[in-house]
C-alpha cells in the first residue's frame, strides 16, 4: 500500500487560486498594504501619536488652527497642523481612525451574528418561519440607519441624559448600525441556504438523525461563507461611512472623543476662515480607508465567484 501525502493548510493556500489571483492583481496588493498600514496606525495610536488628544494637559489652546508643515506659519511640532481646540491633528486622526474602525468592525460583527442566524433559519426551515423573518427584514429595511439613530439616541438621552450617551457612544453606535443593517446578511444567507438545503449531504445529515441546528451551523453554514466574506467587506465600509455621517450630524461620537466623522464635523465651520485642513485631511483619510476596503471587496467578490474562475 502506498502512502498518500496530504498537503498541509499552508501548502494548499500557497497553491490556491486565491493567492494566485492576489499575486496578479496590483490594485488588490496596494489596497491591502494601505489597509494594513491604516489598521497598524490605528491599533498602535497610543505609541505612534505625538500627543494624546484626550489629555487636557497636552492641549494648548494658543496653538489652535496651526497649518500643516508644508504651509507658511506651520509649527514643526505639529506635522498635520492643529484643530480649533489646539489638538495635534495627526494624533486625533490616529485615535479617530481607531474609533471608526472599532465601530465599523463591531457593527458588522453584530450584523453578521443576527443576519446569518436569521438567514439560516429562514432558508432551512422555510414556511412560516421564513415568511416571518423575511417580513421582519422588510420592515427593518424601511427604517434607515439615520432614523434608527435618531430614535435610539433620543430615547437614551431622554432616559439617561446626554452625558451618558457621550460616555457610551461607541457601543451605542455599534448597536444602532448593527440593528439597522442586518437584513443584508439575512437575505444573502437565505438565498445561499435555499440552494444548499436540497443537496445530498443535507439529506444524508437528516437521515443520520442530526438536529436542524447542527445541520444549519455545522454543514450548511461553511458552504455559504463565500458570500458572507464578500458582503462583510462592503458592510465594513458602509458602517464606517454611517458612523461618519451620524457624527457629522451630531448623532454620533462627541468632539471630545474624536472619530473621523466627528473630526470632519468639528472643522467644517472653519473651512471658510481658511483652516481647511481640519476637515479635509480627516476627510481624505476616511475616503482612502473606505476606498481600499471597497477595492478589496471587489477583488474578493471576483475571486470567490465560481463563474469567473478560469482554471
Amino acid at each position: 500500500m502506498s502512502d498518500t501525502i496530504v498537503p498541509g493548510r499552508w501548502a494548499r493556500f500557497r497553491d490556491s487560486y486565491l493567492l494566485y489571483s492576489f499575486k496578479r492583481d496590483l490594485i488588490a496588493q496596494v489596497s491591502l498594504v494601505i489597509f494594513a498600514l491604516l489598521i497598524f496606525a490605528a491599533v498602535f495610536a497610543p505609541w505612534l501619536a505625538p500627543a494624546n488628544p484626550y489629555d487636557l494637559a497636552q492641549i494648548d489652546i494658543l496653538a489652535s488652527e496651526l497649518p500643516p508643515f508644508w504651509i507658511d506659519g506651520a509649527d514643526p511640532a505639529y506635522l498635520m497642523g492643529t484643530d480649533a481646540q489646539g489638538r495635534d491633528l495627526l494624533s486625533t486622526i490616529l485615535y479617530g481612525a481607531r474609533v471608526s474602525l472599532i465601530i465599523g468592525f463591531g457593527a458588522v460583527l453584530m450584523q453578521a451574528v443576527i443576519g446569518v442566524s436569521f438567514g439560516l433559519m429562514a432558508g432551512y426551515l422555510g414556511g412560516r418561519v421564513d415568511a416571518f423573518l423575511m417580513r421582519l427584514a422588510d420592515i427593518q429595511l424601511s427604517f434607515s440607519t439615520l432614523m434608527v439613530a435618531i430614535i435610539v439616541g433620543a430615547l437614551v438621552k431622554a432616559i439617561f441624559g446626554g452625558a451618558t450617551f457621550s460616555e457610551y457612544a461607541v457601543p451605542l453606535l455599534v448597536l444602532i448600525i448593527g440593528l439597522a443593517e442586518w437584513p443584508q446578511y439575512a437575505r444573502t444567507v437565505r438565498a445561499s441556504v435555499l440552494a444548499e438545503r436540497s443537496k445530498e449531504y443535507v439529506d444524508a445529515a437528516r437521515v443520520m438523525g442530526l438536529k436542524s441546528r447542527r445541520i444549519m451551523f455545522r454543514h450548511i453554514l461553511p458552504n455559504t461563507l463565500s458570500p458572507i466574506f464578500v458582503i462583510s467587506t462592503v458592510q465594513v465600509a458602509n458602517a464606517i461611512i454611517s458612523e461618519a455621517a451620524l457624527s457629522f450630524l451630531g448623532l454620533g461620537m462627541p468632539e471630545t472623543h474624536p472619530s473621523l466623522g466627528s473630526l470632519i464635523k468639528s472643522g467644517f465651520d472653519y473651512i471658510q476662515s481658511g483652516s481647511w485642513w481640519i476637515t479635509l485631511i480627516p476627510g481624505a483619510v476616511l475616503v482612502i480607508l473606505v476606498l481600499v476596503i471597497n477595492l478589496l471587496g471587489d477583488w474578493l467578490r471576483d475571486v470567490l465567484n465560481p463563474r469567473l474562475y478560469k482554471g
